[in-house]
């Protein structure tokens, strides 16, 4: 497997084997794609129950959505689902990894710490990106920002992803 580079990913992107809505190529570094946070997230209920992790767990069970306009509070040590603006397509031989961004992290912002894989064959899903506030200072999230970014790698063979997150559209 290799990590591809910017010219690769403008490559595949004009020959329509990678697809991103909305695409700007100013997004497409050296060897990643940045990608922007959504206007929706969901939030944590306060619960009193105990939530039984199992192959069955769902997260809407125990979180709202809901929708800002100008930022999102997120306070220490509180976690948050939000989404990126953009829709990804991936051919079935390219993979990829979410990773935050080392400005946002350096200010205690988590994105994506775990279950960051992307899997081959995706089509039009909206990333839903796993946010903490690790540091000790409240974070104002602003819609709109580049969030995190995406590092793309060529498979050995083939595969397509069918599971329950393709064509998401919601955190």
């Amino acid at each position: 497997m290799a990590v591809l580079t910017r010219p690769e990913i403008l490559r595949l992107i004009e020959a329509g084997e990678i697809v991103i809505e909305p695409f700007d190529p100013s997004q497409v570094g050296p060897a990643s794609i940045d990608l922007h946070l959504g206007r929706e997230f969901r939030l944590f209920r306060h619960a009193r129950e105990i939530l039984h992790v199992t192959e069955e767990t769902d997260h809407r069970a125990v979180t709202e959505l809901v929708t800002v306009d100008d930022y999102l509070l997120l306070l220490p040590g509180q976690a948050v689902l939000g989404i990126t603006e953009e829709r990804l397509t991936l051919p079935d031989y390219i993979c990829g990894w979410i990773q935050g961004r080392s400005r946002f992290a350096r200010v205690g912002l988590m994105v994506h710490v775990t279950a960051n894989f992307i899997q081959p064959g995706m089509v039009r899903t909206r990333q839903v990106l796993e946010m903490n506030n690790a540091g000790p200072i409240p974070l104002a999230i602003h819609p709109g920002i580049r969030i995190c970014q995406i590092i793309l790698e060529e498979c050995v063979g083939r595969a397509h992803y069918t599971g329950r997150f393709q064509g998401q559209e919601h955190p």
